[in-house]
C-alpha cells in the first residue's frame, strides 16, 4: 500500500536511505501521486508552525508539494528540496520553488530557515547526516519535524485487505499488524539520528488522528504510487488491484480509512 513504511518487508537487509532505486521511484506519474496520496491534518501543521520562531520552511523530499502546500496555506514561505526532476517540475508548476539534489549533499548557500520538515520522506534520508544538515540550516530556536501517515483502518477493512495481501504475497502482509506499530523502527531511527548529532534538544513524538473516505477507484489509484508497488511485476500489480477492488466491492464500494499522522520534532540547541 502507498503509505506503509519500507521496513514492512523488503528493505530489511538494508537501511531505507541506502535503497536509492526505491527512494527515487516515485516520480513516474507525478500527477497521480499528487492526486492520490493522503494529505496531512491541519492540526499537525498548526502545531509545527506555532512552535517555530518564524515562517521560513524547508521541505525535504518535497515531492509534488503535498506537505509544502499545507505550510504555504498556513502562511509560510516554503522552499523544497527533492532528488526527482519530475516531481520537482510538478511542484514548481504549482508555485513551489524546488532545488534538486539529495538533502545530505544539498548546498544551502548560506540560507537559513525557521523549520525543516519532511513528510513521508525522512526514512529515505541518512538519519544522522540529514539531522546534521538540518541543524546547519536552522536559525536559533528553529526546529526539525519529520512525520508520516500511518493507516489505522477499522477491523473490518484491515481484515479484508489482510486476506488479499496474504493470498497474493504469502511472505509479506503489511496489514497483519497495526501500521503505527510498523512505523516504530522508522520513528526510532529518526529520533536516534537527531540525538546523535548533539545539535538538538530532546525529540518529542506526537500523534494526530484523522480520517478520509475512499471510493473503490480512489483507493486503487493510490496503490501504484507506493515504493513497494514499483517493485511488483506488472501481472502481480494487476492481480493485487483486481483483488482489492473485489474486496472493496464487498465492503459496499467505499470505506473510511483512519490515519495516524506520527511526528518526531526537536528544537535546535
Amino acid at each position: 500500500m502507498a503509505t506503509q513504511p519500507p521496513e514492512s518487508g523488503r528493505l530489511s537487509a538494508m537501511a531505507p536511505h541506502q535503497a536509492r532505486a526505491w527512494a527515487e521511484s516515485f516520480g513516474s506519474d507525478p500527477a497521480r501521486y499528487d492526486r492520490a496520496r493522503p494529505r496531512y491534518p491541519d492540526a499537525l501543521v498548526r502545531a509545527l508552525v506555532a512552535a517555530a520562531p518564524g515562517r521560513d520552511v524547508l521541505d525535504v523530499g518535497c515531492g509534488t508539494g503535498i506537505s509544502a502546500r499545507a505550510f504555504q496555506a498556513a502562511g509560510c514561505r516554503v522552499l523544497g528540496v527533492d532528488v526527482d526532476e519530475r516531481m520537482a517540475g510538478f511542484a514548481r508548476a504549482r508555485g513551489l520553488p524546488v532545488e534538486i539534489g539529495t538533502f545530505e549533499a544539498w548546498d544551502p548557500g548560506g540560507r537559513t530557515f525557521d523549520l525543516v520538515v519532511a513528510g513521508q520522506t525522512w526514512h529515505w534520508i541518512d538519519p544522522v547526516a540529514g539531522a546534521a544538515k538540518a541543524a546547519e540550516v536552522l536559525r536559533p530556536g528553529g526546529g526539525l519535524a519529520v512525520f508520516w501517515n500511518a493507516p489505522a483502518p477499522s477491523t473490518t477493512v484491515r481484515d479484508a485487505f489482510s486476506e488479499v495481501y496474504a493470498r497474493i504475497f504469502p511472505d509479506w502482509n503489511p496489514w497483519a499488524r497495526p501500521a503505527a506499530d510498523a512505523y516504530g523502527a522508522i520513528i526510532g531511527r529518526a529520533a536516534d539520528g537527531i540525538a546523535e548529532t548533539g545539535a538538538f534538544g530532546p525529540a518529542e513524538r506526537s500523534r494526530f488522528d484523522w480520517e478520509r473516505s475512499y471510493t473503490r477507484d480512489e483507493w486503487l489509484e493510490q496503490i501504484p504510487t507506493g515504493g513497494d508497488a514499483s517493485q511488483f511485476a506488472p501481472e502481480t500489480l494487476a492481480a493485487l488491484l483486481a483483488a482489492l477492488g473485489a474486496a472493496i466491492d464487498e465492503l459496499g464500494g467505499a470505506f473510511t480509512m483512519g490515519y495516524a499522522s506520527l511526528a518526531v520534532s526537536a528544537p535546535r540547541r
